[in-house]
This record gives structure tokens, sequence and C-alpha cells, in this order.
């Protein structure tokens, strides 16, 4: 599958620390390979067209992405910073999920 990683996550990624980065890009390639077969530990649907890329480590990070049509769009990532997803960090996402397929 084609992957299309959106300006801000691209941003982000290179914001972390160098073994951070690593680990996002191998997650990444893992998720061009599987696609929707990837699942748990590194990847969770969280609602209906909307999954987190999950990398842990010493920065725990988050990636939302969805798959449309062909392509697999990387749209918001975050540190985590607590169990639950932080309710700012899921609406921003589906704002940006919803503006980035229109």
């Amino acid at each position: 599958m084609d992957i299309r990683i959106n300006g801000d996550v691209e941003k982000f990624i290179s914001s972390l620390e160098k073994p951070t980065i690593a680990k996002v890009l191998r997650s990444i390639d893992l998720l061009a390979r599987f696609g929707y077969r990837l699942g748990p530990p590194h990847s969770k649907k969280i609602k209906a067209n909307l999954h987190e890329l999950r990398i842990r480590g010493q920065q725990e990070v988050r990636i939302f992405y969805t798959f449309h049509q062909r392509t697999i769009i990387l749209f918001h990532g975050f540190i985590k910073k607590s169990q639950r997803i932080p309710t700012r960090e899921l609406q921003l996402a589906i704002r940006k999920l919803y503006r980035d397929l229109t």
C-alpha cells in the first residue's frame, strides 16, 4: 500500500529523539507492508476509519492514520504521557481526518 504522511506528522517525527525516529520509521514500514492486517501491539483501531500506530520505548508515540482507497494517510502524531488518549488529541485527530479526506 502507498503511504502519505501529512506535513505536520513529518515535522513531529523529525522532532523526536533519534532512537525513537528509527522505531517510528520501522513501524511505518510494517504498516506499509501489512496494511489492514497490522494489529496489536503495533496498531489499534480507535473508531471507524481511525487507527493509531503505537510506538513503544523511551518516548511513547502515537500516530493516527486512516485507509483511503489504496493509500494509508498518517495525519496526526503526539507523545503519549498517560494511559488514555487525551480527549484534545483525539478531537484534533478527528478534525484532521475529515480535513485530509476532503
